[in-house]
């Protein structure tokens, strides 16, 4: 698997023309027979608060593996503009049956849509992962880049779905979560690591990371998951800063889930979700 460090120092150092306006070309990476660490499994089940068996991998693992494919699509020489402005929207995984932690995994990771918004180039990375031909594993991460000529109006503020808030659960994040995560995770990026290293980058305190969230969510919810086959789509709202208390709530829907991340009052959710049984 290729080096996140690495790829990391070119990408936030590595200097970019800007956009040229034009749509992304089709691009792909693999990686085969890759064996599954178990220490790194359990670093990341303990920092996403997942209840590990030692067997089965946690239903977001999976990402962790896929990003380092993604970090190297944005290494490419056809991705023109510096990333460091670039935001998360959505991911969604489709988990189509456990995978075992002694089993030897493929992967791989293509560029796969990308069109022109008001708000600027949005693109989608879909990633796929397999076992001895089988498909386990597919998820799509959908990205945001703003450039300075797109035409974005003031945006509302987002507002939660209609679940019930009365008896939420409550979550403190304490200021080094981004650093456990990256140790967890191999995901060393500047921005959710230290206040110091936040602020080069505009940011006055460090950001939680998004595919924390959803993966401290889904944790929350894998005792009420019935079967081992499921979709799990979420969107990230507001932005995340630590040290901070969030609230989580989840209701259950035809075939499945929604749930939300939001602030200690209840009111701005940082991140909504589903989970649909396939």
């Amino acid at each position: 698997m290729p080096s996140l460090f690495s790829l990391y120092r070119k990408i936030m150092f590595g200097r970019k023309p800007g956009w040229n306006g034009e749509l992304l070309e089709s691009i792909e990476v693999n990686c085969c027979d890759i064996a599954i660490k178990a220490d790194a499994v359990e670093r990341y089940a303990k920092v996403c608060e997942y209840q590990f068996d030692g067997e089965t991998l946690p239903a977001t693992f999976l990402h962790v593996l896929v990003f380092r494919l993604q970090a190297e699509l944005f290494t490419h020489k056809s991705i023109t503009f510096p990333l460091l402005g670039m935001i998360h929207l959505k991911n969604n995984i489709r988990h189509l049956r456990n995978v075992s932690i002694d089993e030897r995994v493929d992967i791989g990771c293509h560029m796969s849509d990308s069109r022109i918004t008001e708000l600027g180039l949005e693109f989608d990375l879909t990633g796929q992962v397999t076992v001895k031909d089988e498909v386990v594993w597919q998820s799509v991460s959908t990205y945001l880049y703003r450039c300075p000529q797109s035409r974005s109006s003031r945006v509302r503020p987002p507002k939660g779905a209609a679940i019930n808030w009365e008896q939420p659960l409550q979550w403190h994040l304490d200021d080094d979560l981004g650093r456990r995560y990256a140790m967890a995770s191999g995901d060393y990026n500047l921005i959710h690591l230290h206040p110091i290293l936040s602020k080069r980058f505009g940011f006055d305190r460090v950001l939680v990371h998004g595919m924390w969230s959803k993966a401290r969510c889904i944790a929350q919810m894998m005792p009420h998951a019935t079967m081992p086959a499921f979709e799990i789509d979420v969107a990230f709202k507001l932005p995340l800063f630590m040290p901070a208390d969030v609230t989580f709530a989840l209701e259950p829907i035809d075939a499945g889930y929604q749930f939300e991340m939001r602030d200690i009052k209840g009111r701005r959710p940082h991140l909504t979700g589903q989970l649909t049984y396939l």
